[in-house]
């Protein structure tokens, strides 16, 4: 489920809060030493997306701050509560990247030398980005988890100071600020804020104030599908730690909500929204428009929550906040983006139609679309009686267009399969349509994803063709830090057993796709 409500009421909470949040943890906030670096960013109106949708939608600009993310509030009100002799020892962090700038700056600003692990699969900006303020940057492992693992371990050897990126009162106590100055920003009535979630720092400290000052205000947390760890937690009522962790919105891959975050956030959140990566896309589109500013995938989350609420609620006339909460992002993932951002606003439909193969067949299918604009068109002969077209169309977003459109092909006799939530077609196949190979046999299909990485490629074709013959491949790099690769392998049936053992024991996620139908129609 997209939503997953809690249903307390406004003295409910207030008594949760009781229990969950003393006193302190708001003083905590109001005394956070933040200003000495960070900036109180604005609180802009989104002028088109507010008509749109008939809301008034504000943007909390946390993407303007000096490291372009939110997380330098809470790395200095956390170093500025250290004593001098944990600030003499140095201090360490694993991060993906954005609590890695906000604390190399304020590292450098206290003089104070700086370690941070990151995963191997973080985007190069952020890497950079962290060298040149100064802190020693140490690559290890694919994921946050395992950067964590050996951040501990050099804290142990070197007797360094650990801060970490969200599990700590100081740290979500900086967080915190960014929900005192949205109600200092918007005094009047509020309807809800919505939150990206990682590991929960930023949404506990704006959740902890905003609940205390504002009881009436909702306050909902909205996290990438692929990383759901809140959802999970929320719904099996206690911690869990996801077995994989998806990484386009690579600022919140977080397979395990923290500890301190979620004792807050189980008391305060009204909700966990948990929105695809096309919503994601669609929403860094919307932000652009507004602002002509350029999101992260991380940061676009609570907008795409916002819009996904507003949807399903048919909300109108209500002040609604969105978190930008950063835009540290690789230049060349915009490409990737830009494809799957059509999608994500419903504005495209991405079809499988079976058309006649003769003269004026593809003249008479453009008739029937009408004013509808054809986004994309794959076809390759196969045969005398019948063409399979790979074909996306655009659509009236927020409207019954896609199924008007579906019922109008099925009418005039058309063969149509929908596959626009079919993410192999979108990933793989509309890049492919022609590749038909009737002389291949024993060909088994699958889909798989592997860290992103120099020579991870390679490694993969290695391990992958030492059995069976490749029979079909496909890649593309799309500027993610996960590549995803569609590979047909020719395996007898005597062998199954022995390549499933072996697909088992890889350390890359996969799918069987032999029975996809989109690959039955244009690959098999």
């Amino acid at each position: 489920a997209a939503f997953h409500c809690t249903a307390a009421t406004a003295a409910d909470t207030m008594h949760a809060l009781e229990v969950a949040m003393p006193h302190t943890y708001i003083k905590r906030i109001l005394n956070a030493r933040v200003y000495d670096v960070a900036q109180e960013t604005p609180l802009d109106v989104m002028r088109f997306l507010s008509a749109r949708t008939g809301n008034n939608i504000l943007l909390k600009r946390e993407d303007l701050q000096p490291v372009f993310s939110f997380k330098l509030r809470g790395a200095y009100n956390k170093m500025c509560q250290l004593s001098a002799e944990a600030l003499e020892r140095g201090v360490v962090t694993a991060s993906a990247g954005n609590h890695a700038q906000g604390l190399a700056l304020a590292a450098a600003r206290m003089g104070v030398k700086a370690f941070i692990v990151m995963p191997r699969t973080t985007p190069a900006i952020k890497v950079e980005a962290v060298k040149a303020r100064g802190a020693k940057v140490i690559l290890h492992g694919d994921t946050y988890d395992e950067a964590s693992t050996h951040a501990q371990q050099l804290m142990q050897e070197k007797g360094l100071t650990y801060v970490h990126p969200y599990d700590d009162p100081d740290v979500i106590a900086g967080q915190g600020t960014v929900g005192m100055e949205i109600l200092r920003q918007h005094p009047d009535t509020l309807h809800a804020v919505f939150v990206p979630v990682g590991g929960g720092g930023l949404c506990a400290g704006v959740a902890a104030y905003i609940k205390y000052v504002r009881p009436d205000v909702k306050v909902f947390a909205v996290e990438a599908e692929e990383s759901a760890c809140l959802a999970e937690a929320m719904q099996q009522k206690k911690r869990v730690k996801l077995p994989q962790v998806g990484l386009f919105a690579d600022g919140t891959a977080v397979a395990q909500i923290g500890e301190e975050t979620f004792r807050i956030l189980k008391k305060t959140i009204d909700g966990v929204i948990t929105v695809s990566t096309d919503e994601a896309c669609a929403a860094i589109k919307d932000i652009f428009e507004d602002t002509r500013a350029i999101a992260e995938p991380s940061g676009a989350l609570a907008l795409a929550g916002l819009k996904k609420y507003v949807a399903s609620h048919q909300l109108t006339n209500e002040n609604l906040v969105a978190i930008n909460s950063g835009a540290n992002i690789n230049f060349d993932r915009l490409r990737y983006i830009s494809e799957r951002t059509e999608i994500g606003e419903k504005r495209e439909v991405v079809l499988a139609v079976t058309i006649p193969e003769k003269p004026g067949s593809f003249k008479a299918f453009c008739k029937l679309l009408g004013k509808r604009n054809i986004t994309e068109f794959n076809y390759r002969y196969a045969d005398q009686k019948q063409a399979h077209i790979f074909v996306g169309i655009q659509v009236a977003a927020g409207s019954n267009d896609r199924q008007e459109l579906l019922r109008e092909l099925d009418n005039s006799g058309y063969l149509a399969l929908d596959m626009t939530d079919d993410e192999m077609a979108k990933l793989h196949i509309r890049h492919m349509v022609g590749g038909h190979a009737p002389s291949v046999s024993d060909e088994r299909l699958f889909r798989f994803e592997f860290p992103e990485r120099p020579g991870a490629l390679m490694q993969f074709l290695n391990g992958l063709g030492q059995r069976w013959n490749i029979s079909l491949f496909h890649y593309r790099n799309h500027g993610a830090a996960d590549g995803r690769v569609l590979a047909g392998l020719q395996v007898p049936p005597e062998e199954y057993a022995q390549l499933e053992k072996y697909l088992q024991a890889l350390n890359y996620p996969w799918q069987e796709e032999t029975g996809n139908a989109a690959y039955q129609l244009f690959l098999s």
